[in-house]
């Protein structure tokens, strides 16, 4: 057994460069997707109803904790096991927030409270 000396520095966990490649793929799509959500909502036209604001409050903070997580996954320090895991649990965070959002107004249009999320 290779003891280590009193002095030498202890290495953080790091993940496989491979494997946070993929992690900015599946992040980037759903990014992606999430955009496209908001802009082809936005762009409807019609009136907005009040139960809307919830909606997309709800879907604009996901997508910007969904966009901060791939920053922080394109970063090299991202390699680093923690901060690895940081990036994921925004995202996962951001991507709970895109879903209530959409459930919300599916919602709202279905017991007749919703604007224009579900015409066009």
């Amino acid at each position: 057994m290779v003891e280590k000396a009193p002095d030498e520095p202890v290495q953080a966990p790091k993940i496989d460069a491979i494997f946070r490649s993929g992690s900015i793929t599946a992040v980037s799509v759903v990014v992606g997707f999430s955009l496209g959500f908001l802009s082809r909502w936005g762009g409807l036209p019609g009136d907005w109803a009040k139960s809307d604001v919830f909606a997309v409050f709800a879907i604009t903070l996901g997508i910007v904790l969904q966009i901060t997580s791939l920053i922080a996954l394109l970063s090299v320090k991202s390699l680093f096991l923690s901060r690895y895991e940081r990036a994921i649990r925004i995202f996962v965070t951001g991507l709970i927030l895109v879903a209530l959002g959409v459930v919300a107004a599916i919602f709202a249009g279905l017991i007749g409270y919703g604007g224009i999320a579900l015409h066009g």
